[in-house]
């Protein structure tokens, strides 16, 4: 399915195949050809190998790449992406990785499904590569090892780290070596990032499922930086706004809920007084979310006010760098943020609980303390 979305954004199959062939493995053959999959068009790529004895070890594989006359890069990423596969193989088994022997992924359809896809991923010669949370399924799968929980050990040791979750129906939607891939090429997940879509491309899956079992991928110009030119050395990045209308909520109840989203990473959660259907005063709740932490806060906000719905969009942000330093003052030693632009200091703020800890134990006005310490730094 990953072969099949890179290609189906419109990389040449006939360059592919033709790096691929430069791999020492023979009795296999790779078929590509468009399909339909729950009524999408994409890209099928099956290989096809009779090979009777797929276990091979770490070394077998480092000699069969080393030995092939691909570039230099591709080589060193196929190697690390095994060793990856490799490591965590080891931890589930109890091995070292030079001891471990792949059953499934050792095979020839598996070593030409993760060097193709370095392969492919360098002729697309993008800069980053960003993806969803993953889907892992549900319930058992039957392997080298027997019937296995889902996701397989493997595959959870993999994505350490990743953000995952389990949704619809049972089986295993993520493989192994899916799981490979997406840690190997993946910069960065959560929600889409900013950009200008170009091409989308559709990888086929086998197996029939309830949902469409597609893989996207989208290739995306990089958000236009000519836009900013008046605004250089500034941080930017990208957030999800939550917000969800409250008109029936215990005010007592705010403070945890705020509290919460704190502790489950919010970056900034704010309540604003509204007028709702029938001239109801409410509050809606506005929560602002790294992408990866989107999922988690939304369930915050379903399960710990009384709202019905949250809703999510993306939003670019363009900020002041920020450093947090203690200093000393004549009153004693306090935290500030240093607010930057690029090497420019734009503002120093001295941090608020500092000072009124530093004003309680002085027995001081916490407004003159401010004073005072502002006149430190």
């Amino acid at each position: 399915m990953f072969l099949g979305a890179i290609l189906d954004l419109g990389l040449d199959k006939e360059v592919f195949l033709g790096e691929l062939k430069k791999l020492p493995l023979s009795d296999y053959e790779v078929e590509i050809k468009k399909s339909i999959k729950s009524g999408i068009t994409g890209t099928d790529v099956y290989v096809k190998t009779h090979e009777h004895h797929p276990h091979r070890g770490l070394k077998e594989i480092y000699e069969i790449i080393d030995k092939s006359t691909l570039k230099p890069s591709i080589k060193q990423k196929s190697k690390e992406t095994f060793l990856k596969l490799a490591k965590a193989e080891g931890k589930v088994h109890g091995k070292s990785p030079d001891k471990i022997h792949f059953h499934e992924v050792g095979a020839v359809d598996s070593i030409v499904d993760i060097v193709g896809a370095c392969v492919l991923v360098d002729m697309l010669g993008v800069k980053h590569i960003c993806a969803s949370s993953v889907n892992v399924g549900s319930g058992t799968v039957k392997c080298a090892h027997g019937q296995l929980p889902v996701p397989a050990p493997a595959t959870v040791e993999i994505l350490k780290g990743i953000p995952v979750y389990s949704q619809g129906e049972e089986g295993e939607l993520t493989t192994p070596t899916g799981a490979l891939l997406l840690s190997s090429f993946v910069t960065k997940f959560g929600s889409m990032p900013a950009g200008i879509p170009r091409q989308i491309g559709y990888g086929l899956g086998k197996a029939e499922r309830e949902t469409p079992n597609v893989l996207r991928a989208v290739l995306l110009d990089a958000e236009d930086s000519s836009l900013h030119t008046d605004l250089d050395g500034y941080d930017r990045d990208n957030v999800v706004i939550l917000e969800a209308n409250i008109d029936d909520m215990n005010p007592q109840l705010y403070d945890d809920v705020m509290e919460g989203l704190f502790e489950g990473g919010a970056l900034d959660v704010f309540l604003t007084q509204i007028i709702m259907k029938k001239n109801r005063p409410a509050v809606k709740l506005t929560c602002i979310s790294p992408p990866e932490k989107q999922r988690y806060l939304k369930q915050r906000i379903l399960e710990g006010t009384t709202t019905i719905g949250v809703r999510a969009y993306t939003a670019n942000r363009i900020k002041l760098h920020r450093e947090i330093k203690s200093v000393n003052t004549s009153m004693g030693e306090i935290r500030v943020k240093i607010c930057k632009k690029g090497e420019e200091i734009v503002r120093v703020i001295p941090e608020y609980d500092d000072i009124k800890e530093l004003s309680r134990k002085m027995n001081m006005p916490i407004l003159k303390a401010y004073k005072s310490i502002s006149k430190d730094i």
